[in-house]
């Protein structure tokens, strides 16, 4: 089940990026490739969102996270490239 936390991490961070893209710069050049590119992205974002948080707290058992790595973990879903930190930090060694 790490493995696929891993990839949800990776995957849910790349879809902020992109929807944050979209926000800044197509936004105001294109209204019409906004529309057509916010809600796939935008869909997909919240599912993966959702599924990093529900793999969070199945996960935090059998890997032995505190209460406050947890929280790191849960907060960097909301920062841009956070998940990737947490990949990189508290989920390198494991798997």
């Amino acid at each position: 089940m790490l493995k696929i936390f891993k990839v949800v991490a990776i995957l849910e961070g790349i879809s902020f990026l992109v929807l944050i893209a979209n926000m800044l710069i197509l936004k105001n050049n294109n209204p019409e490739l906004y529309h057509t590119i916010v809600r796939p992205f935008g869909m997909s974002h919240g599912v993966l969102f959702i599924g990093y948080v529900v793999l969070a707290f199945l996960l935090r058992k059998s890997q032995n996270w505190d209460a406050k790595t947890l929280g790191i973990i849960l907060i960097a879903s909301l920062i841009p490239f956070g998940t990737f930190y947490i990949e990189k930090k508290y989920l390198a060694n494991n798997a």
